[in-house]
């Protein structure tokens, strides 16, 4: 099926591209999208957003985009000031001036932190948008390049501090180096000036692996005996989600940290913290903690102790290990509620710090960049749909008084929310599984003719939350909808609620998603035909399967960066790791079972079904999925009668990323494709 245009270089693939862009571009890019690009862009570049900055050294730093740096600027403010919009903020580094200077693209993904000199960092560069990072050694201190400093070349890669003159790096430079998903197997030793193969290996996850990392902790940072030495710990991920984890001795030999390989796991310097995704040892779902001791020959974990153990409608939402304190997040019917337990004193109980009741979402950040530096301090931001970010400092350090959340700043509203409405529902799932979702209602709109935008993932354990977003705003300013669905195969609700959906599982998802659908029909909120569904990478196969599967069900399908061949995926090497998630095609009943709704190859003629209008999104240089997914079924559909829009964007990887316009352009084109299809 168009197998040429697996093929980037091949003519015909050019030709198919370019000519299906200029369809697109002459269908969307309207006046109306003009004037949603330029809004979209206002709101990416505003500078009177909410700060949540990050500690390194005497100062705090904050990236931003605005209408002078379009792709970013990194910004320093002295630690003893409020980090307002309006401060003092000094640049750091400008990555448009760094770009130009380099006749190259590239966008920021972040800056690792040396914690023995937490001023001097590792900027962490994408190229163009893609899992292709470039990894170059920076003095925040002086604000320059470090001269004759770490630079590596553009590979999927990530690197920890060893010492102030060397990192351990993973990167895949080569195949030796790489997973046969393509992700880093192969840590190396390597010192400035060094060439990245020509360093000493340090851990190698094996090749069936999809990715490697290390961990390093420094206990005389934490305020332990420096005669310690530094803790390494090396992990294996299996697959997604499963890992092991070695404790590495100073002689290079590995002892394995007795832990369930399906785990979620972090460590600091004296404890271990582990969330259960099977009840191989507790309760799925539950929350372990136990005392680490790297210096014990015998056992180097102590008892379990459960922190918590779910009940119905609870997960896990966040957890984290500090110095000297254990901060996690529970979801209890997607609410969430905040819980600290002080290390320190072995009879501690965890308490509940109260959150503001109108919180939809919560999430906690360090102050510090890392956690060995300064003390445990958190900024804590819950936001809504319709409730712009706040921000609150939490001293846990302080143990003077009870520590409680200190507000500190709050994001501006970015549209008028006033008589607009958000609640959570339920349907239920054609095996009677109740499958809630939130539905965000706009100011004004006539029943059973509102307009839908119905969103979804659906896999890998990934949970949706609510977020404020100025984009999503802009829809219901014009009179849409949202929805947020939480299917099966996310992970809202617990590792149960995802593993129901692996593999033979998956109809699961598509059938909770098409539930959510129909209980809006049900409810008198809107029509089938003014229901839009929308998702990107395994949304997008969501969302490919509601086109194939379901189309009397909607009457617009917004397909991103899609997965949608379930036969090929796993010959472009990231997917190799995604087997554990759907299958091996190369095993037949996986196969046949794929192939059930592989949405490639359920593509109906014109003739038997009417398709609702779709449009398909990708980017040329995305790494993860190929955009030959998007381009074959797009050709598929053409050949079977259909009129698909399909668009390939020349950058911005599987995320979309890019310039503030870029950013804006895809996402106007998404709204024009709505506007001309269930707004009419």
């Amino acid at each position: 099926m168009n197998l040429h245009l697996e093929t980037d270089d091949d003519p015909r693939t050019r030709q198919f591209i370019d000519e299906h862009n200029r369809v697109s571009d002459a269908a969307l890019r309207t006046p109306e999208f003009e004037r949603d690009r330029d809004a979209i862009k206002a709101l990416i570049e505003r500078q009177d957003r909410l700060i949540v900055p990050m500690c390194r050294g005497e100062w705090l730093f904050d990236f931003r985009q605005s209408k002078d740096n379009p792709l970013g600027i990194w910004l320093r403010l002295p630690a003893d000031q409020e980090p307002l919009p309006d401060a003092a903020w000094e640049p750091v580094f400008d990555l448009d001036a760094f770009c130009v200077s380099e006749g190259k693209r590239w966008n920021w993904r972040g800056a690792v932190t040396c914690p023995w000199e937490p001023t001097r960092v590792l900027l962490t560069l994408s190229d163009g948008g893609s899992d292709l990072l470039r990894l170059l050694e920076f003095d925040a201190e002086r604000k320059q390049v470090v001269e004759g400093g770490f630079d590596t070349p553009a590979a999927r890669s990530h690197a920890t501090w060893l010492s102030r003159d060397e990192i351990c790096y993973f990167g895949s430079i080569d195949r030796f180096s790489a997973t046969r998903s393509g992700w880093p197997r192969v840590g190396r030793r390597l010192k400035r000036g060094q060439r990245p193969e020509d360093a000493a290996v340090m851990f190698e996850a094996a090749d069936e692996d999809v990715y490697g990392f290390n961990l390093v902790i420094d206990p005389a940072l934490s305020g332990a005996s420096a005669d310690r030495g530094l803790i390494d710990i090396f992990v294996a991920a299996h697959e997604i989600g499963v890992a092991s984890a070695f404790l590495i001795a100073n002689n290079g030999t590995q002892r394995r940290i007795d832990l369930p390989k399906e785990a979620d796991f972090q460590f600091n310097h004296d404890h271990c913290l582990w969330r259960a995704k099977t009840d191989e040892r507790v309760a799925t779902g539950s929350l372990v903690l136990q005392r680490f001791d790297p210096a014990s020959e015998t056992a180097l974990l102590g008892p379990e102790r459960i922190l918590f153990q779910p009940a119905e409608g609870q997960s896990i939402a966040q957890m984290m290990l500090m110095q000297e304190w254990c901060v996690f997040i529970i979801s209890d019917r997607l609410r969430p509620r905040l819980m600290v337990l002080d290390l320190t004193r072995p009879d501690a109980e965890q308490r509940e710090i109260a959150l503001p009741a109108d919180m939809q979402t919560v999430h906690f950040r360090p102050l510090h960049a890392d956690l060995h530096l300064g003390d445990d301090t958190l900024h804590i931001v819950g936001q809504g749909f319709l409730q712009p970010p706040v921000c609150y400092r939490l001293a846990l350090s302080d143990r003077s008084k009870l520590a409680e959340p200190i507000f500190v700043a709050a994001a501006p509203s970015y549209f008028d929310a006033t008589d607009m409405s958000s609640e959570l529902l339920e349907a239920v799932s054609e095996d009677g599984t109740r499958v809630t979702y939130r539905l965000v209602l706009p100011k004004q709109w006539t029943k059973g003719a509102l307009p839908v935008l119905l969103y979804g993932y659906g896999g890998f354990d990934v949970p949706l939350s609510p977020n404020y977003s100025g984009v999503t705003g802009r829809w219901l300013e014009q009179g849409g909808a949202y929805v947020q669905a939480y299917i099966r195969g996310g992970g809202e609700f617990g590792p149960d609620w995802y593993r129901s959906a692996k593999r033979q599982g998956r109809d699961r998802a598509f059938a909770d998603f098409v539930a959510i659908a129909r209980d809006l029909v049900a409810r008198g909120y809107t029509v089938p035909s003014r229901i839009a569904c929308q998702g990107g990478s395994n949304g997008g196969l969501l969302t490919g399967v509601m086109l194939t599967r379901y189309p009397d069900d909607f009457g617009a399908v917004w397909c991103q960066v899609p997965v949608l061949d379930m036969t090929r995926f796993h010959l472009f090497s990231a997917g190799q790791a995604w087997m554990d998630e759907y299958g091996d095609p190369e095993t037949p009943v996986d196969r046949d079972f794929m192939l059930g709704y592989s949405p490639l190859h359920n593509v109906r003629p014109a003739t038997e079904v009417s398709y609702p209008p779709i449009y398909v999104e990708s980017s040329a240089n995305d790494d993860r999925v190929h955009p030959s997914h998007a381009r074959r079924f797009a050709a598929r559909l053409e050949e079977e009668g259909h009129r698909p829009l399909f668009h390939e964007f020349g950058s911005g990887g599987h995320g979309g990323d890019g310039n503030s316009e870029e950013r804006a352009a895809r996402a106007a084109m998404g709204y024009s494709f709505l506007r001309q299809t269930i707004m009419r």
